[in-house]
């Protein structure tokens, strides 16, 4: 349920609009929904709208702001922060107290991305075909987008079995995680995104085989281990975690003293297809 493919982009006219899965349900960024619809010229005024805007509306006697959450997405610097999110249904009522010409075609494309979402909740399948023809039309090779999906697969079992063994909100998952990806890889995840030079990318979207091979490993064994001895708490799903990630750490220690190079690298899919595109 906690991939990192809960936060996503969603693009409207070009403007890129953060959007989380939150309760089986898209939660959008408010403020990049203003920034979109206003044309303001960064975060910083669109911040500034919404905050005159919620005031105003909050005067009205309108539940719309009591109705956000403050859901942790990721920033323009790299780190998750809390932002003012809505529902469908709340951002349609944001919409409408919005003057801008684009109200209506925002409207049209917010029905269509929530009814695909509720296509996915109904048959699941539609969700993976999606994201196959995604990394497809943005020039993954099949051979890799088999190894994501199986990842994606193998992440969200173990997010599943720590929702059920006392994983409580996102913090108890990213530190989950990081345990993992330490004795995987001896970084973490913000760690490895810095060595591959990335911000806002999903640092998984730019592993190579073997990267997202030692991933899978790393987070399969966890999960066989909470299952082994029935984990319960917190503090044992991080020793699991760090166990997990270990017999991972181990493979990919051998390895590297074969091949006498380092598995984790800093080429990213980024650099690969700007490579691609000067040798047109």
């Amino acid at each position: 349920m906690f991939e990192p493919q809960t936060h996503q982009i969603a693009l409207f006219k070009g403007k890129a609009i953060r959007k989380k899965l939150f309760n089986k349900e898209w939660w959008f960024s408010v403020v990049d929904v203003v920034q979109a619809l206003t044309d303001q010229p960064d975060d910083y005024t669109a911040r500034k709208y919404w905050n005159k805007l919620s005031q105003r509306l909050r005067e009205e006697g309108s539940e719309v702001v009591t109705n956000c959450h403050q859901l942790k997405l990721l920033a323009t610097d790299g780190k998750m922060r809390e932002t003012d999110c809505a529902d469908t249904e709340g951002i349609f009522r944001i919409v409408q107290s919005i003057p801008s010409p684009k109200a209506e075609p925002f409207k049209r494309w917010l029905a269509k991305v929530g009814y695909e979402r509720v296509q996915e909740i109904e048959n699941p399948e539609l969700a993976t075909k999606r994201t196959r023809l995604l990394y497809k039309l943005k020039g993954y090779p099949e051979d890799w987008i088999e190894k994501r999906m199986r990842g994606i697969a193998i992440r969200e079992e173990l997010t599943d079995e720590w929702q059920n063994r006392g994983a409580r909100d996102e913090r108890d998952y990213e530190i989950l995680t990081a345990e993992i990806s330490k004795a995987t890889f001896g970084v973490t995840p913000s760690e490895y995104k810095k060595i591959k030079g990335l911000k806002r990318e999903n640092l998984r979207d730019h592993m190579d085989d073997f990267e997202l091979i030692f991933t899978m490993l790393g987070e399969r064994s966890t999960a066989e281990i909470h299952r082994a001895e029935n984990t319960r708490g917190l503090a044992k799903l991080k020793t699991d975690a760090v166990a997990g990630g270990a017999i991972a750490g181990g493979a990919r220690k051998q390895l590297e003293q074969r091949l006498k190079r380092s598995v984790v690298s800093k080429n990213n899919f980024l650099q690969n297809t700007n490579r691609k595109k000067l040798k047109k």
